[in-house]
């Protein structure tokens, strides 16, 4: 599925990457390995899961990142030093609960209907 805009909704056990057109949605869930270990506790952000996200997401032109924590937050960041195609195409970063994914992908529909009509209006930028 070719797609323009794409929704990744994100905490540090789960990624579900909705890419969407108006009339089609493919989503794909991709779980990360454990953050914990019974010596050592917090092990920190994992790359894995981070570049199988980064990977699902080559070839779309726009990608909202949302979820409750740090995790987007800390895959934006991953995505300036490893994936910068990707990165390029992070038009924002917002924090939300836990929707259904139906939920996210019409947030994002409102979203980007609203962004790219700023984008396509000089006097709103």
């Amino acid at each position: 599925m070719t797609t323009f805009h794409a929704v990744v909704w994100m905490d540090h056990s789960e990624a579900h990457v909705l890419m969407f057109d108006r009339e089609h949605v493919e989503a794909q869930r991709i779980k990360a390995r454990s953050h914990h270990t019974p010596k050592h506790g917090h092990v920190g952000p994992d790359k894995d899961f981070f570049q199988h996200i980064a990977r699902s997401l080559e070839g779309v032109s726009e990608i909202l990142l949302t979820g409750p924590a740090s995790a987007k937050i800390e895959f934006r960041d991953f995505c300036k030093h490893h994936a910068h195609a990707v990165d390029k195409c992070i038009i924002d970063v917002i924090s939300s609960d836990h929707p259904t994914d139906a939920q996210v992908v019409s947030m994002a529909r409102q979203y980007f209907l609203k962004y790219d009509q700023t984008a396509a209006d000089p006097s709103q930028r």
